[in-house]
């Protein structure tokens, strides 16, 4: 009987289609459906329902979509009245994916609408009779997983040719990030890693989570490094290797991951715009893209956030007593006045705010009150475990290290270890 209803639905749905002046096009039934079985899409029946599947358009809205579904604008206002205060749509983004739910018993205009914005979420919103919108996260599985590589051109290609999640190279560029120049990596250097991933629907990555445990041989020099809370009060987690020393440094040697100097510090700078009169630069300027995210290269507290016509967007922060640095031309501001950030953070994206000529951060230095070129001075290293924790680290890191020993090269064995996610040991389950 179910089989006979949806043709005759279908048989209707033509027949609407031509008295309605707007269409409902390329309507499916998804053909999974079975008659005995209640089969289920974001918790919606599909028995039950007729659904259309597409992308988000250039220019398209969500009364826009609603509006060619067959919903006319007064009850997309109320729509939108209704579910303003519970889930933002007012932007899509093209190429999102979204679904309509038609309910077969009545395929005038559709009864659910889904987007779906990232993997892991999606907002439902109910359109008929009582109007409801819920931004639904999906649960997660944080699994614990090894790899490794011998470099063959860069990080990058060995992990994509590998089938390694490529965003691990950004991780891994950020353990090591004080003691090898990615950009200079040799061939047959090699690495290890152990390291978390997020999963949701079982298979489906939705990044790395973070390092615990790394080796990297580095013209054949070994370097370990095991992840640790150095100060749990300030949740500050860093780096240390099998000797309990601490692999980061006091400031990080740009704002920037991967660092490109355009112009450097110089106090007898010429230039031709200003008739190659002096016009020192007190600065370091990193060029980069529109967007690309700036760093804190040391921890501290953010003792300036604001606007001015020459600095356009900038951030100014004290690390202690000695030190602090600035970050110019942003497009954008992160922090505010009074926040504590640490090595690393995103303080705000690169831009072309203030007198720029280019998009670029230009990073300035201070030592004692005195402005100063950064790549000059004999820089503090970071503050060391304690001697209360060291035996604590010791403990923690050795199973570590027997593990990351065990790892091989295999390339074979590393594609089946990614392949079979399910097997991993699954640390935790988060909604």
């Amino acid at each position: 009987m179910n089989f006979i209803r949806i043709i005759l639905v279908l048989i209707s749905l033509s027949i609407v289609s031509c008295t309605k002046k707007k269409e409902v096009n390329k309507l499916t039934i998804k053909s999974d459906i079975k008659e005995k079985n209640i089969n289920q899409l974001y918790g919606i029946n599909l028995n039950s329902h007729i659904i259309k599947e597409t992308k988000i358009k250039r220019g398209d809205t969500f009364g826009k979509i609603l509006e060619e579904n067959g919903i006319d604008y007064p009850e997309v206002h109320k729509i939108l009245s209704v579910i303003k205060n519970k889930v933002n749509i007012k932007k899509l983004r093209a190429g999102k994916p979204y679904t309509l739910f038609f309910n077969i018993d009545d395929i005038s205009f559709p009864e659910f609408f889904v987007y779906h914005p990232r993997i892991e979420e999606y907002t439902l919103i109910h359109l008929k009779d009582s109007i409801y919108a819920n931004k639904i996260s999906k649960k997660y599985k944080i699994v614990e997983l090894e790899t490794s590589g011998i470099i063959k051109s860069s990080l990058y290609e060995t992990m994509k040719s590998n089938g390694i999640n490529e965003s691990l190279t950004y991780y891994l560029s950020d353990v090591y990030a004080w003691n090898i120049d990615f950009f200079r990596l040799h061939k047959e250097d090699k690495f290890k890693v152990i390291y978390t991933e997020k999963f949701v629907d079982d298979s489906i990555s939705i990044g790395v989570e973070r390092i615990k445990a790394a080796y990297f041989e580095h013209n054949k020099k070994p370097l370990y490094a095991f992840e640790f809370e150095s100060d749990s009060i300030k949740g500050i987690v860093d780096y240390f290797d099998e000797k309990a020393k601490n692999l980061r440094r006091a400031f990080l040697k740009g704002p920037l991951k991967f660092n490109r100097i355009s112009s450097r510090y110089n106090m007898k700078r010429r230039i031709a715009f200003y008739g190659n009169r002096i016009r020192p630069h007190k600065g370091t300027d990193f060029a980069a893209q529109v967007g690309t995210p700036i760093l804190s290269t040391a921890n501290g507290t953010v003792i300036k956030s604001s606007y001015s016509r020459a600095n356009g967007n900038f951030v100014t922060i004290k690390h202690n007593s000695t030190y602090s640095t600035q970050y110019l031309h942003m497009r954008k501001r992160k922090v505010r006045v009074g926040q504590f950030v640490k090595q690393g953070d995103v303080i705000g994206w690169v831009g072309m705010t203030g007198y720029t000529s280019g998009p670029h951060v230009c990073y300035r230095f201070w030592k004692n009150g005195r402005q100063v070129d950064p790549f000059k001075q004999k820089l503090p290293e970071a503050k060391p475990i304690s001697k209360k924790l060291k035996n604590k680290y010791l403990t923690h890191m050795e199973p570590y290290k027997i593990k990351l020993d065990a790892i091989n090269y295999n390339e074979e064995s590393v594609k089946s270890n990614l392949a079979n996610i399910e097997k991993k040991i699954i640390i935790n389950d988060a909604p």
